[in-house]
C-alpha cells in the first residue's frame, strides 16, 4: 500500500521531502506527542475517502512543528505546515500550505508572519537579499490576512518552473529561519508575554480560515472539526 505522500500532487511530496529535510540538517529534532486519535485519522467527504496524517516535532526554539498531508479521494490534496516557536524567542510563524485539485495546484502559499509590529531586522535582510519570484497568478490574501508579512508569496504556479521557484521560495524561508531560531538569544518576560499575545492572534486569524472548516465539518461534524483546529491545526499556546 503505497503512502499518503506517494499518491498526492509530486508538487507536494516534492515539498513535504524539501521541508523535512531542512528540518532535520538545521534543527534538533525530538517528537511531539499529538492525541493517538488524531496522528492518522479516515473519514468521508461526499462519499469520498478522506486521509489526513500528521507529523509533529519539538524542538529548543520550537514549541511545535507541524506537517500535515490530507488527500480527499481523487479530488483533493493538501499540505500544511507551521512552524510555532516558543515565546521566549522572538521569531516569527513559519507557515506554508499546497492546495491541489485534480492534478492542478490552486493555491500555494509561504510566509514567515511576524507576531510583533514587524519582522525581526535579521529577517528584513535576509529575505531582502533573497530574488523576488515571478509568478504568472498571484492570488490575493484573504480578509483576515494581515497577520502576513510583506515577504508573502501567494500564487497559483502555472507552470513545472513556477513550481520549482515555489519550492525554492520555501527552501529559502525555511532555511533562513531555522538558522535564525538556532542562534536567538531568550528575551525578557515582558517581550515574551507579548510575543504569546503575537501568536494567540496569528492562531485566531487562522482559525477564521472558512474552506478548511467547511472540508472537515462536512466530513466529521462541527465538533470534531472545531476541536481539530483548535487542538492540530492551530493550537493557542499556554
Amino acid at each position: 500500500m503505497p503512502s499518503l505522500r506517494e499518491q498526492q500532487h509530486p508538487l507536494i511530496r516534492q515539498l513535504a521531502d524539501c521541508i523535512e529535510t531542512v528540518w532535520r540538517s538545521s534543527l534538533d529534532l525530538s517528537p511531539y506527542s499529538l492525541p493517538a486519535e488524531l496522528g492518522y485519522v479516515e473519514g468521508k467527504l461526499e462519499g469520498e475517502k478522506l486521509v489526513i496524517e500528521n507529523r509533529c516535532y519539538q524542538t529548543p526554539e520550537f514549541r511545535k512543528i507541524h506537517l500535515e498531508l490530507a488527500r480527499v479521494g481523487n479530488m483533493l490534496d493538501i499540505l500544511h505546515c507551521v512552524m510555532f516557536p516558543r515565546p521566549e524567542y522572538n521569531l516569527p510563524m513559519f507557515g506554508c500550505d499546497l492546495v491541489g485539485g485534480r492534478g492542478q495546484i490552486s493555491a500555494a502559499i509561504v510566509d514567515l508572519s511576524p507576531v510583533s509590529r514587524a519582522l525581526p531586522e535579521a529577517y528584513t535582510t535576509a529575505l531582502s537579499a533573497l530574488e523576488p519570484p515571478k509568478f504568472s497568478t498571484p492570488r490575493e490574501l484573504p480578509e483576515w490576512g494581515d497577520i502576513f508579512s510583506e515577504f508573502c508569496t501567494f500564487v497559483r504556479p502555472a507552470t513545472h518552473q513556477e513550481e520549482e521557484i515555489f519550492i525554492n521560495r520555501v527552501r529559502d524561508f525555511l532555511s533562513i529561519h531555522c538558522r535564525n531560531a538556532v542562534n536567538s538569544e531568550p528575551v525578557s518576560p515582558k517581550q515574551a508575554t507579548e510575543i504569546l499575545d503575537g501568536q494567540r492572534n496569528y492562531c485566531t486569524k487562522q482559525q477564521q480560515n472558512d474552506k478548511t472548516r467547511r472540508v472537515l465539518e462536512k466530513a466529521f461534524g462541527t465538533d470534531w472539526a472545531d476541536h481539530y483546529m483548535t487542538t492540530v491545526l492551530f493550537d493557542l499556546p499556554n
